[in-house]
């Protein structure tokens, strides 16, 4: 469905960027890597699918390095069809307490970036008239949780740029959506766990009960692979005129 195309995933060496990658590289598409970590792995992930793969270490938080990967992947394969917003990081304190530089990067990564890479994205998405930009947002682009304010407030508005960005290419073949889970056991996630298990002293298990049962009454987690799942619906025909939308995938969290 997607050969010819060229997919660039931010922040995708692992958890939830790396599952969309791979959903998008079994449609055929073309994918460019970019995070920390381990890249080595991921790569071979990625190629044991059959499409070609790049990678770029860009630092998310520095416009300058945005530039440099988004034509790096031009020059690669041509342009970015499919660009997947979804570098994060997270930091958790009360409002008072909040580091400063904390709430500086946070928003850099989380809101800056995305802009940066849809900003110099979109000149070749509208001379092909077909693009889809996919914002990992997250639950809490629609509702808030305590002790997250710079979250909250970076994935707020990265339901608010998809909005923006969806209405200024509503005439045109290039379409913006937003893509909110709740709780998915990415690596960020299982350290919230162990933490959980080791401050009350209880099992892995009955952490992992806890954590759900505070949000999301499905009491499961989300996977990577659902994720992707979903970005491909976005790159596919039935998602032509998907636009402007922050699908959650929540386990009822914001049905409550």
């Amino acid at each position: 469905m997607l050969s010819n195309k060229t997919a660039l995933v931010t922040g995708s060496t692992s958890g939830i960027g790396l599952g969309i990658a791979k959903a998008l590289a079994q449609q055929g598409a073309n994918i460019v890597l970019n995070g920390f970590g381990d890249v080595e792995g991921p790569k071979a992930e990625i190629a044991a699918l059959g499409v070609k793969v790049e990678y770029h270490g860009a630092d998310m938080s520095k416009p300058a390095e945005i530039e440099a990967m988004m034509a790096f992947a031009a020059e690669r394969f041509g342009r970015v069809d499919i660009l997947v917003n979804n570098a994060g990081i997270q930091h958790v304190a009360k409002v008072e307490d909040f580091p400063v530089e904390k709430w500086d990067a946070i928003l850099a990564i989380n809101l800056s970036s995305a802009f940066h890479a849809t900003r110099l994205a979109l000149p070749a998405m509208r001379a092909a008239n077909w693009g889809r930009v996919i914002n990992v947002a997250s639950v809490h682009g629609l509702v808030g949780s305590a002790e997250k304010s710079a979250y909250v407030a970076a994935k707020h508005g990265v339901v608010g740029l998809t909005k923006v960005t969806a209405l200024e290419t509503a005439p045109t073949g290039v379409t913006c959506n937003a893509i909110c889970p709740g709780w998915v056991l990415t690596p960020l996630v299982q350290k919230q766990v162990d933490a959980k298990a080791a401050a009350q002293g209880i099992s892995n298990e009955d952490a992992t009960r806890l954590l759900l049962g505070e949000k999301e009454p499905s009491m499961q987690f989300t996977t990577p692979e659902e994720l992707g799942a979903l970005a491909v619906f976005f790159c596919s025909p039935a998602g032509n005129n998907v636009r402007g939308v922050a699908w959650n995938m929540d386990g009822g969290w914001v049905a409550q």
